[in-house]
C-alpha cells in the first residue's frame, strides 16, 4: 500500500530503516525520502535505526556511505532506548506481529506523537504511519 506524503501534520517525523537506507543509496524512493528530509520537521533517529542503516551500509556499500548516513542521521534528534519504549514494544510487538527492531521504532514514534514514515510492507495499516 502507497500513500501520499500527506502526513497527518505533524512536525515530529521518524523515518525508519528502510526510508534511511532509500535516501542514502539513492534506491528508488530516495527522492520521496528526500523531499521528507528537507521540511521543516523535526526528524527523530532511534538507537536501533543508527545500528540497523550502518550495518547495512558497512557491509554492503563501504565507509563513504556509512559516513554520509552518520552525518545526517546525527544532526537529528537522537532517540534512546528507554524502559518505557521497550516495555511498549514488547506489547506492539504482540498485537501487530511486528519483529522486535519494527516495534521498537513504532513505540518510539508513538511515545514522541511522531509520524512514521516507512518503506517497509510491515507496517501497513497501522495508526500513525506513511508507507511510501
Amino acid at each position: 500500500m502507497t500513500t501520499a506524503i500527506a502526513m497527518t501534520g505533524s512536525e515530529i517525523v521518524l523515518i525508519d530503516s528502510s526510508g534511511w537506507l532509500e535516501y542514502i543509496t539513492g534506491d528508488e524512493k530516495a527522492d520521496a525520502f528526500g523531499a521528507i528530509f528537507q521540511k521543516d520537521v523535526q526528524v527523530l533517529v532511534p538507537t536501533i535505526v543508527l545500528y540497523e542503516v550502518l550495518k547495512i551500509l558497512l557491509l554492503r556499500a563501504g565507509g563513504s556511505q556509512a559516513n554520509v548516513f552518520l552525518s545526517e542521521a546525527l544532526r537529528r534528534s537522537v532517540v534512546d532506548l528507554t524502559d518505557t519504549i521497550a516495555l511498549s514494544a514488547a506489547s506492539l510487538s504482540i498485537d501487530h506481529k511486528l519483529t522486535m527492531a519494527d516495534a521498537i521504532i513504532y513505540a518510539t514514534a508513538q511515545s514522541h506523537h511522531a509520524e512514521l514514515i516507512t518503506s517497509d510492507a510491515h507496517f501497513t495499516g497501522l495508526p500513525g504511519v506513511t508507507v511510501l
